[in-house]
């Protein structure tokens, strides 16, 4: 008699779709760095904490859609799952919706 393969573990195996969410990645530094970023040179870096969040600089006065502002910076929400980019132009590219100054990806 083989044994059973429980259907959760056929699940785990199986390849999901992947969740775009904004890059944790060294920043230039504009004024004081975002929550979760220390100043290094020219730069704000990320922190080595497992709470630290993607972030990008703000253009114009708001933050996109599922971002908070900190500082010059805005930083992604903890249950926000989508990236970010600064418009360029009036209109985003395929599979991007606009939102204020920025384009967010879509799901």
């Amino acid at each position: 008699m083989r044994p059973e393969t429980p259907l959760a573990a056929l699940l785990l195996l199986m390849p999901t779709p992947s969740l775009a969410q904004q890059p944790v990645q060294p920043l230039p530094k504009v004024g004081g760095c975002p929550l979760g970023y220390y100043a290094s040179g020219r730069y704000c870096v990320p922190s080595k904490s497992s709470n630290t969040r993607g972030a990008l600089q703000k253009a114009g006065g708001s933050c996109p859609i599922g971002f908070y502002s900190s500082g010059s910076y805005c930083v992604s929400s903890p249950s926000n799952q989508r990236q970010a980019i600064q418009k360029t132009g009036s209109s985003c590219p395929i599979g991007w919706f606009s939102s204020g100054s920025y384009c967010v990806k879509s799901r």
